[in-house]
């Protein structure tokens, strides 16, 4: 017989990885979408390469660094938080010892704990680390671990810039006749890919997260590209 496996074990590790990687696939997936979206519509308008350049730049520039800057004052605001709670949690342990330490015995016993064997567990995190076992136990915080806005800026930062890069080059390379076949087929085909990751990470079933993923994505270009085209018709 072969031994399970024991993620379990690296769950906290796992948790933040998989958190990582979701963040990403959606990241990307929102630079696919409104880029296409941008660079489409303007299509539909027009067929001057570098005013899709332009667009697509722009959009690509744009919606990377808003996603950036606001996944930096997200995660900003979670550390202050994370920060404030460790700061009242360090006062507490500092001005009533005892009260924390039954605080913590009964968190313990709460989790399956018979009271004999919460105590001494109390106890024995107590004196080895008293706020690292409170901010885990009680506040689910590790305080070695705070949320950091300058990675999580970044990864959005990038993964916008990766999902964004596929229609733009998608809408520029191709002679003018095949721009928009090849850009919504390459589109849809990446957004079945990020559906599917998607779902894989979160543990759903891929067929519902693609159909919305791909749907989405193809209501979004149609959307543009009809505008723009009534658009370039009325010569605006």
């Amino acid at each position: 017989m072969t031994e399970p496996a024991h993620d379990e074990a690296h769950g906290g590790s796992l948790g933040e990885r998989l958190n990582w990687l979701r963040a990403a696939v959606l990241g990307a997936n929102d630079g696919i979408v409104s880029t296409a979206g941008l660079v489409v519509g303007v299509a539909g308008a027009t067929d001057d390469r570098a005013a899709l350049l332009t667009a697509g730049l722009a959009g690509l520039l744009a919606g990377s660094m808003s996603m950036a800057a606001g996944e930096y004052v997200s995660v900003s605001t979670q550390r202050d938080s994370e920060k404030a709670a460790l700061a009242v949690e360090r006062r507490e342990l500092r001005e009533q010892p005892e009260a924390e330490l039954e605080e913590l015995t009964e968190l313990l016993e709460g989790r399956g704990l018979s009271r004999e064997v919460a105590r001494e567990a109390a106890e024995q995190l107590t004196a080895r680390d008293a706020l690292k076992a409170h901010a885990r136990v009680e506040l689910g915080i590790d305080p070695e671990r705070l949320t950091n806005p300058w990675h999580a800026a970044w990864a959005s930062f990038l993964a916008f810039t990766a999902g964004a890069l596929l229609p733009l080059l998608a809408i520029v390379l191709p002679p003018s006749t095949a721009r928009v076949p090849v850009t919504v087929a390459s589109v849809l085909a990446a957004l079945a890919l990020t559906g599917w990751s998607s779902a894989r990470l979160g543990a759903a079933a891929p067929g519902r997260a693609v159909l919305r993923n791909v749907g989405g994505g193809a209501l979004a270009m149609g959307v543009t590209y009809a505008v723009g085209s009534l658009l370039g018709a009325a010569g605006v």
